[in-house]
């Protein structure tokens, strides 16, 4: 049991799952990617009904978050945000009643800037009047964007400022910061309070997009040009590499080319390994067969929510850095030992991947076997001569999780 001290209160008593948001990366449900500004309660209410229905909340979405276009563009006369009411009738609060009551959690958004990204009203200078009617109205999770900043105030200031505004507004709220990683967000991010932050840009429905986000964490973890998201993530503040796109297939608001379903399992795979936060981004409403089962394979889930929280690592970074490839191999030891080892061949013709033990810190003076599971597959085996190599199709990762057994 752990105790928590909310500022002028007494101590509170919390078990670790009911502070598991700081110490797995977040999961749930966000309402931008498909729908954007078209939304009203109803369709929250028909995704929160959908997450259990399908079992989701038991895998591990547990958010439904509304994102930016929610409300009235003029704040009350007491300077309150107000929801829109033909979206939003019954307000806010029943909505969150209403998800509570599903065992759910409940998230919203608004922007560090004069407005939000959508051009409503944000919380700039309103912080602790905004962190305050979050907590009256039931939010569990707060997204808090970077459009239209002021140039004269710091970027880190404007988030600290709504750190400490949700830290004493008297409830419980996952601070989602969505800077983008600009202004060097990684610096002094972990200051804010932020249970988890935007590295990157937006994604779209594209594989273009989602390998320019695949290499910009490799990028950043040092295989080009030093140190950068992927070192920053971690238990306290996930590196979120922006919401999941499986199964949107172009259509919705970033909706572009779609995506093959090798290429989901690609995406999907990324995000497991580099423990980002899996928000989906589909109208979970619709789901095809196969889209379900990528977003609900628990072997790869499993790697994602790892509670050791051990940082990712390009296992072949002196490989990478002299063939300037498409083949980056990225590998997190796991909290019983094992390691997870995400091959990938980003590019677009059939290649060779593979890794070596020794690249995982394991060469033959270690004296052990090294057994494999492919997450996707199921297959099993042992890895041999500690090396592992296969033809990989193009825009494909192999995701293996390999457990080490001592020689006798």
């Amino acid at each position: 049991m752990l105790y928590f001290y909310r500022a002028g209160g007494k101590p509170e008593k919390k078990t670790t799952e009911e502070i598991m948001f700081t110490l797995t990366p977040p999961m749930g449900w966000n309402s931008w990617n498909t729908f954007a500004q078209n939304i009203d309660e109803n369709l929250i209410r028909q995704c929160a009904d959908v997450i259990v229905e399908k079992g989701l909340d038991k895998l591990g979405y547990k958010y439904v978050v509304i994102d930016d276009c929610w409300s009235e563009k003029v704040r009350d006369k007491n300077g309150r945000l107000v929801p829109d009411k033909k979206k939003f009738p019954s307000g806010m609060k029943a909505l969150a009643d209403y998800i509570h009551a599903k065992g759910l959690k409940f998230g919203m958004y608004s922007c560090a800037g004069t407005l939000t990204c959508g051009g409503y009203p944000s919380s700039y200078e309103y912080e602790f009047i905004d962190a305050k009617t979050f907590a009256e109205w039931g939010v569990d999770f707060l997204k808090y964007d970077f459009c239209f900043k002021p140039e004269f105030v710091q970027g880190k200031n404007l988030y600290r400022r709504m750190g400490a505004a949700l830290a004493n507004c008297g409830r419980d709220i996952l601070f989602s910061a969505c800077s983008w990683g600009a202004e060097q967000t990684h610096e002094w991010i972990r200051s804010t309070g932020a249970g988890m932050w935007r590295s990157t840009g937006d994604i779209f429905d594209s594989w273009e997009s989602i390998k320019s986000i695949i290499l910009q964490q490799i990028d950043r973890a040092g295989a080009y040009c030093g140190a950068g998201a992927m070192p920053f993530g971690g238990i306290g503040c996930f590196n979120d590499m922006d919401m999941l796109v499986v199964g949107m297939h172009g259509k919705g608001h970033v909706g572009l080319t779609g995506c093959s379903y090798e290429e989901y399992k690609t995406h999907f795979s990324a995000w497991a390994i580099f423990a980002s936060p899996l928000m989906i981004g589909c109208d979970i409403r619709n789901m095809d067969a196969e889209t379900e089962k990528i977003l609900t394979n628990k072997d790869v889930i499993a790697v994602n929510q790892d509670e050791r929280g051990a940082q990712p690592y390009i296992a072949n970074e002196v490989w990478l850095k002299a063939h300037n490839a498409g083949s980056p191999v990225i590998a997190r030891l796991m909290n019983n030992g094992d390691i997870a080892v995400a091959m990938f061949n980003l590019s677009d013709e059939k290649a060779r991947v593979d890794f070596r033990g020794d690249q995982l810190g394991l060469s033959r003076s270690t004296r052990v076997r090294l057994f494999a599971r492919d997450l996707w597959s199921g297959e099993e085996f042992e890895i041999h001569n500690y090396t592992y190599c296969t033809q990989a199709e193009p825009h494909s990762c192999t995701l293996l999780r390999v457990k080490i057994i001592p020689e006798e």
